[in-house]
């Protein structure tokens, strides 16, 4: 259970949640009652080259989890609210054919801390988070699919940090598997606030 006024982040970060930057630490910690965390744009790419991936991809696209696509220079919006004990987060990407919508909810069960990734969040990731040079670092153990575990599961690896030349937070993910390697990736640069919802 997540305390009130603390979000799962800060729950599994514990005390290095007070080694983040400064600006992250705004970002992971809880958003205030009556408020949503909002945040806009830009990924250098998204996706992967890869294309014999992307009728699997398409299956996850159908639950807002990755999409088949390839593209550069992709404008991005973000919302993170509190729902329930989970904090969620929307993304929409901005693709050449139109828009897309990424979602997932992050909270603290018996495991840790756990991803639920999609629309019902049926693809649920228990998660490891480090700070690294104020940098949050996450890497992905178990997952399951609707309970079941996946065994051949790809790693997925998010960096998130502020880039103090550009003044803007940075996010880079990429998710690698044992046999083919990097399937998916995405990178890129946003600005965020806290605005009254």
């Amino acid at each position: 259970m997540v305390s009130p006024g603390t979000s799962p982040w800060q729950r599994a970060l514990g005390d290095s949640v007070a080694e983040l930057h400064p600006r992250l630490l705004a970002y992971f910690s809880a958003i205030p009652a009556g408020c949503i965390g909002r945040g806009t744009g830009s990924f250098d790419s998204v996706g992967t080259p890869r294309r014999w991936l992307w009728p699997v991809l398409a299956i996850l696209a159908r639950r807002g989890i990755l999409f088949p696509v390839w593209e550069r220079d992709v404008p991005f919006r973000i919302e993170n609210r509190p729902v329930g004990e989970a904090l969620q987060a929307v993304r929409t990407f901005r693709f050449a054919a139109g828009e897309r919508t990424m979602v997932d909810a992050v909270s603290i069960d018996a495991r840790g801390l756990v991803d639920r990734l999609g629309t019902g969040g049926p693809l649920a990731v228990d998660m490891t988070a480090t700070v690294v040079d104020g940098a949050l670092r996450l890497t992905s153990g178990a997952a399951r699919w609707r309970g079941r575990r996946l065994p051949l599961a790809p790693r997925l690896q998010l960096t998130e940090r502020f880039d103090d030349l550009a003044g803007r937070q940075h996010v880079a993910l990429t998710l690698e598997s044992r046999i083919f390697g990097r399937i998916y990736e995405y990178s890129g640069h946003f600005d965020y606030r806290i605005d009254a919802s």
